[in-house]
This record gives structure tokens, C-alpha cells and sequence, in this order.
């Protein structure tokens, strides 16, 4: 790692706009820790870690991310409610007002890279008008050498400025928080907002066009991890089904915990430099890597202190969608660098807010197809604008914020990647057991855990008849056991004790995957439709 209060290069920022600005070039994560307290910015939790609140977004706001309709985009991204067009005209206009909004204020700067890959690697310039944000870019990228910051020539740049507030009459945005991308230019334009996350994503966005479109190389919202035989298994998932909890294994190391590139060089990367865990009801037992990352150098975001600085983990006052970042050598056990083998086993990580699913599945490859483009999960309270409890969601390919094309390019190549390796594919709830949401409980994690770590260690690999039971409704297999785990947990039927309501729930849930698939059939063949759940009506 870098010691960033080595560097000395100093820059300018002219050539973005921005005039007589105070350029704080590349400072070291405690300057920019001790510039957030003296400001009044953050506080220093007990821990050692900054905590910070991100103000009015404590969340992604889907709504408002726009991608800049050009020569590059117009015949290529899938538009619609997820990519929005922007006029290329408009954001000039927008990107003037932002530079202008930031000429003649201290603005913090930091060059960094995203994909471990050397051969995949994007130069990234990051120009935020808060400390801590730059700090969370710090933590979030990779962090270059001082010989590498010599002749750091960056491809892409991220404008943030939080305190920007767009006029949406006169600058073309829906409200005055927006999130931009240009992909002539290559530049991310974030205003209006403090949620951090909407940076990374920012850059997780472009490069999910630019890899497959450019590189043939499968972007996935993903963690991963790789065992001591070099077997990888990678999990998909959004926010609150456990990607990180799940990758996060003392056993395994850590190759990344959110966005990853598998090559056609039989090989996955990690895009990132750190890990953006959510911490509501954190707790040491249940998660003690993820518990012991919160230290000088990580970041929490909208927790709440007690009077000597300690974090109340289940207090939810301010947003159920509590994080933290960290870098990722803040976890011991990590993969040095940050890539690994074609994967042996894929899990699809969901929170069935029904409760019907069961715990653990395997998949046959049309029904991996068919669940990778639905994408099925619970929006977890929080976790954008506007949701204050789970409601039942479909996000193709696991990550629809973020997929600039049709989900069916990206299904396409994750079915030629799993033919080629042979890689098992297994859906797991980790939401609701016993009932749906508000009835129910969450399936314990112990339980959760137990089933990864049979599948990784070969106990469920192998499909013999007599070891699965086909599910009724899900048409996917599901195991009769499973070390330890008890038996009635591996079947959701068992657990809810009235078949009737159970079946009831489970219908209505298949009827929500065909009504939501009606929009991917024509871009799919009749082998992943038949991948879906059983066509029956209740």
C-alpha cells in the first residue's frame, strides 16, 4: 500500500473548470479522518473509525441516475426506467454549474484505479468537495504506488460535489440530487447528495459497459472468495442478502465483496480496493471479521454514538441502511492480489420476503439462467429513496441499477461461462422462514453458513435422486439434509405448519416471476423459459 502522506505532487485543476481551487492532492486516509472531525464533518467513534452522516440520502436514489444519451449509447444501452437518457447538451450545461459550484473552495483530490487485473485495469480520478468522501474513495478503489502516481494519467474522472443543488427545470433532472454518467467524456457527475455509495456505483455503472462491450468480459455484482485449493465461488445478491457476510470467511480468503470481471482468461477479479458492508444489528459473534474492519481508517455511515462513542448497531433512527467502508487489508484473511480461478460454485443469494423458497436449491443451467435475468429479492428497508419496509423485488441479473445493457447480454455470457467451467449453481433464501415478512423469521445465519460450507466442501455437489426433492411449485431441487442444519429447515413447506396458506403464498410468488419474465421471453430461448417456476395458478 501506498503511504500517501509521502506524496508531494501537486495539481491542478484547471483543466476541468475548476479555478482558484485549494487542492488537497492524494492526503492520507487520517488527514483526511482528522480534516472531517475539525470541521465538524464526522466523529471519531471509539473504534477508532470516523462516523459521518450523509444527510438527506442515506441511500441510492434510482431514480435520478441518467446516462448521457450519445454516439457511444444511443444504439447500445437498454433505456428505460433504469437507464434514463440525459441530453449531451444538458450536461454540459450541468457539468459548467457543478466546476463553477466548486472554483474557489478546498476540494480534495485522489488518483486510484479500479480491476485488480493488470490487463483490465481503469486509471480513475476522483475531485470531492468533502474529506470523508475522498476518504471512502480511498478506501473503495485501489490504491496506487508513489511510483505508479508519477505518470498517473486517469481515463476516467468522478465530480462530486454533495452541496450542489441542480434547479430540475433548468438543468433537465428530475429533483436536485442527480448521478450522470458520459461515456465520450468519461466522467461520473454526482450532486446533490452525500450517500457515498453512489461513487462507486457510479464507476461500477461504466464499467459494466465497458467490459462486456469492449473487453468480452462478464461485469457481476458479486463477492467472491477462494478456498486453499484454489476453488472460487462467487455470490450474487443486492444489498442486505449477505454477499459480504457470506464472503467474509475466515476459512476462505477474500478476493471482494460487491463487483467483480470474469475473463475469457478463466480468471475473476476484483474491481475494488475495500469492502461497503451494511452494519445494522452487527454484532461480533455473528460477524466478527466484518466487526473488527471498523477501525481507524474505515468509515461509518448514519449510526448513531453513545456519549463515550460506541455504536449502537440496532439503532435504526436515521436509516435501516447503516454501512461501513473499509479497505480490504482491514480483513485478515484476503486474496494478495485481488483475483482468482474460474469459479467452482455460484450461489444466487435472495431474501424471499414470502417465505416460501427454500433455504438452499440447486439449479439445472436453464433454471440458472432464468433466476440470474429475474433476480428475485426483498428491496431491504433503507436501502433507497423512498423504501421503508422490504417489499418483494426482481433486479435482472441481480444488479439492474448498474446494467447498462439488456439483461440478456449479460445472461448470455454467464451461461457460456458456466458451460465452459461446469460450475455448480445453487439459490439460496436467506430471507424468511415459518412465514412471510412481519410472520415469519429471518433464517438464522448459522444455518445459512452451514449450507455454503457443505456445498464448498462437496457434501450436497453431487446430485443423487434420493438426496433432493424436487420442489413442488420452484421446480428447483432442494437437499433432504445437510450437516448442520435440522431437516425441517431445508423444507419452507415444513416450517410455515399450514400447507394451505403456504401454497397460497408460493403461487402468488410464481405469478410474480412470469408476470415480471413476460419482458425478457422474447430475448430468451424456450430452454431458460422453461427454467422458471412450475406454471400453476391458485
Amino acid at each position: 500500500m501506498v503511504n500517501n502522506n509521502q506524496v508531494t505532487k501537486t495539481i491542478s485543476l484547471e483543466e476541468y473548470g475548476i479555478k482558484n481551487a485549494k487542492v488537497n492532492y492524494q492526503l492520507s486516509p487520517e488527514q483526511l479522518h482528522d480534516i472531517a472531525i475539525e470541521k465538524g464533518q464526522g466523529k471519531e467513534a471509539s473504534s477508532g473509525a470516523l462516523a459521518v452522516n450523509t444527510g438527506e440520502f442515506t441511500g441510492r436514489s434510482p431514480k435520478d441516475r441518467f446516462i448521457v444519451k450519445d454516439d457511444i449509447t444511443k444504439d447500445r444501452i437498454w433505456w428505460g426506467d433504469i437507464n434514463i437518457p440525459f441530453d449531451a447538451d444538458k450536461f454540459d450545461a450541468l457539468y459548467n454549474k457543478v466546476v463553477d459550484y466548486l472554483s474557489n473552495k478546498e476540494v480534495f483530490v485522489r488518483d486510484s484505479f479500479a480491476c485488480a487485473d493488470e490487463d483490465y485495469k481503469l486509471n480513475i480520478r476522483v475531485i470531492n468537495e468533502y474529506a470523508w468522501s475522498n476518504q471512502f474513495a480511498s478506501n473503495m478503489f485501489l490504491r496506487p504506488t508513489e511510483d505508479e502516481l508519477k505518470d498517473f494519467n486517469p481515463e476516467w474522472t468522478v465530480v462530486n460535489a454533495p452541496g450542489f443543488m441542480a434547479v430540475p427545470d433548468e438543468d433537465g433532472t428530475r429533483q436536485h440530487n442527480f448521478a450522470i454518467l458520459n461515456f465520450t467524456k468519461k466522467i461520473a457527475l454526482i450532486g446533490g447528495t452525500g450517500y457515498t455509495g453512489e461513487i462507486k456505483k457510479g464507476i461500477f455503472s461504466a464499467l459494466n459497459f465497458i467490459l462486456p462491450v469492449f473487453k468480452n468480459t462478464l461485469p457481476m455484482h458479486c463477492s467472491a472468495n477462494v478456498g486453499e485449493n484454489e476453488d472460487t465461488a462467487i455470490f450474487f445478491g443486492l444489498s442486505g442478502t449477505g454477499k459480504t457476510t457470506l464472503s467474509t470467511d475466515p476459512n476462505r480468503s477474500l478476493i471482494g465483496d460487491d463487483e467483480h470481471g470474469w475473463t475469457n482468461e478463466n480468471s475473476v477479479f476484483n474491481f475494488e480496493g475495500g469492502c461497503y458492508a451494511k452494519v445494522i444489528n452487527l454484532s461480533r459473534d455473528n460477524e466478527p471479521e466484518i466487526y473488527d474492519a471498523i477501525k481507524k481508517g474505515a468509515i461509518l455511515e448514519n449510526v448513531i454514538l453513545d456519549e463515550n462513542g460506541h455504536v449502537n448497531f440496532e439503532d435504526t433512527s436515521i436509516t435501516q441502511n447503516t454501512r461501513v467502508s473499509y479497505p480490504i487489508d482491514h480483513i485478515e484473511n484476503i486474496r494478495i492480489p485481488s483475483t482468482g480461478k474460474n469459479p467452482k460454485n455460484i450461489f444466487f443469494l435472495t431474501a424471499d420476503a414470502f417465505g416460501v423458497m427454500p433455504p438452499i436449491s440447486k439449479l439445472t443451467p436453464s433454471q440458472a439462467a432464468y433466476h440470474f435475468i429475474s433476480g428475485y429479492t426483498a428491496k431491504v428497508a433503507g436501502t433507497e429513496a423512498g423504501v421503508v419496509e422490504p417489499q418483494p423485488s426482481f433486479s435482472a441479473c441481480f444488479g439492474a441499477p448498474f446494467m447498462p445493457l439488456h439483461p440478456a447480454k449479460y445472461a448470455e455470457m454467464l451461461s457460456e461461462k458456466m458451460k465452459e467451467s461446469g460450475v455448480n449453481v445453487w439459490l439460496v433464501n436467506t430471507g424468511w422462514t415459518g412465514g412471510p415478512y412481519g410472520v415469519g423469521t429471518r433464517m438464522k445465519l448459522k444455518y445459512t453458513r452451514a449450507m455454503i460450507n457443505a456445498v464448498l466442501n462437496g457434501d450436497l455437489g453431487l446430485y443423487n435422486y434420493d438426496d433432493y426433492h424436487i420442489h413442488s411449485v420452484f421446480g428447483v431441487a432442494q437437499p433432504r439434509t445437510c450437516p448442520g442444519v435440522p431437516t425441517n429447515v431445508l423444507s419452507p413447506r415444513t416450517t410455515w405448519n399450514d400447507d394451505d396458506a403456504y401454497y397460497k403464498t408460493a403461487f402468488k410468488l410464481t405469478n410474480a416471476f412470469r408476470e415480471n419474465f413476460k419482458k425478457f421471453e422474447e430475448h430468451c430461448s424456450e430452454e431458460i423459459r422453461r427454467g422458471g417456476p412450475q406454471r400453476y395458478a391458485f
